[in-house]
């Protein structure tokens, strides 16, 4: 298996599992916490379109867990002006909490991930996703109809 592909995959397992006890604890399924600490931590982000996109969540379970958080409090529709068809998610002050502690565990695991790196080498791999991150747009871009 390709190295890069190797690794993000570990790193999306172990994040999953060090999320497990939290929403265990907050009684919401994972998806459900990932589309609010997506949201919450993504202000331009308001729709489940735009949830189901930049995600890669199939439309039926963001679907789901959208209601559900609807229904518990953590979020909020708003029709948006000029486009009936359209509706935004917004979190509510009760998501806050959540928020708050999804953030600290974000923050944790992040720090987790570097551990054992000097400061030289974190700047180091900062700089080269930063150079990815730009070749990425370019291929983008040059690939766009």
């Amino acid at each position: 298996m390709n190295r890069s592909i190797s690794i993000s995959r570990k790193i999306a397992l172990a994040y999953s599992e060090v999320c497990k006890p939290l929403c265990k604890e907050l009684g919401l399924p994972q998806t459900a916490f990932d589309i609010l600490m997506f949201l919450g931590n993504n202000p331009a982000y308001k729709t489940a379109s735009e949830i189901v996109e930049i995600r890669r969540l199939k439309a039926n379970l963001v679907s789901v867990n959208v209601e559900k958080l609807v229904q518990e409090g953590y979020l909020t529709r708003c029709a948006v002006a000029g486009d009936r068809r359209k509706t935004e998610l917004l979190c509510t002050e009760k998501a806050a909490p959540i928020l708050a502690r999804g953030r600290q565990l974000q923050k944790d695991f992040s720090e987790s991930l570097f551990a054992g790196m000097d400061e030289a080498r974190r700047e180091a791999f900062a700089a080269a996703l930063a150079e990815i991150e730009t070749n990425l747009d370019a291929i983008l871009e040059a690939n766009e109809p």
